[in-house]
């Protein structure tokens, strides 16, 4: 069984070298680029031939599906830039395909958060659905948070071996990644209809921290659970924010006069 590994990209010259070394053993490799203005594709096109630029950003789902139709190879193993493919997973996935059972795999992730490894805070081992025959499962169309479907209902199977995931910067680089996942989220809930308060999202917010924190033993990841606890309250109540901002504001009308 032949294997592709997939990657939409935009702006990831730091980590797709190393991403992309660690997939030198598979048969195939797919970058679909959303318009970079680094080195992103030039680092692409030294590991494969085939790298396509999609720069009409439709969200996260239309990519993957975009990127999915490029593929040849009988599985699709989906990855992200920031993402290392460990030899003990490599090993995990041969083994897998040499059975040639039809199932979609779940691969254990390991992030790197703030100078450690998090293994708490409902973080790890964080299984994601990243390996899958092609044409029969694939990513539906959502803007953020896409999911993998499963519409033959295949078995699905965990991996053994970290998928390495170095996932934020710094913490410039966390806020403005927050940022732009709540206005997505925000977004595609406001098409739908749904509207948000300040309240419900205190009350997200004070949640998630209980949650991360206390639930899922974040305070045994010592300062990096803390931080990122705190970091995720903020980040659920700044979701709902947005919604209520776009839902429940609006500017007067040009002969309202203003407002005291």
């Amino acid at each position: 069984m032949s294997i592709a590994a997939v990657l939409i990209v935009k702006n990831e010259q730091a980590h797709l070298p190393a991403c992309l070394e660690t997939l030198a053993w598979v048969d195939e490799i797919v970058v679909v680029d959303a318009g970079s203005v680094d080195d992103t594709c030039r680092i692409a096109r030294q590991f494969t031939d085939k790298v396509v630029v999609e720069d009409d950003w439709q969200g996260f789902g239309i990519q993957r599906q975009r990127a999915e139709s490029r593929v040849e190879s009988d599985w699709i193993l989906m990855v992200d830039a920031d993402e290392r493919v460990t030899p003990e997973l490599r090993a995990s996935i041969q083994q897998a395909l040499g059975r040639g059972e039809a199932a979609i795999f779940t691969l254990p992730r390991l992030s790197w958060c703030f100078g450690d490894y998090i293994r708490h805070s409902g973080w790890y081992p964080d299984r994601v659905a990243r390996l899958y025959p092609r044409g029969r499962a694939g990513y539906n169309a959502a803007l953020v948070h896409e999911k993998l479907e499963n519409p033959e209902g295949l078995p699905v199977k965990p991996l053994e071996g970290d998928l390495l995931h170095y996932t934020y910067r710094d913490l410039r680089h966390y806020l403005e990644k927050s940022a732009h996942y709540a206005q997505a989220w925000a977004e595609q809930r406001a098409a739908r209809g749904k509207r948000g308060s300040l309240s419900s999202g205190i009350s997200h917010g004070i949640g998630c921290f209980l949650r991360m924190y206390l639930l899922k033993a974040g305070f045994l990841d010592g300062r990096q659970g803390l931080l990122l606890a705190l970091l995720s309250a903020h980040s659920t109540f700044a979701k709902y924010a947005d919604l209520w901002v776009r839902t429940r504001t609006s500017p007067p009308s040009p002969d309202a006069g203003a407002g005291r």
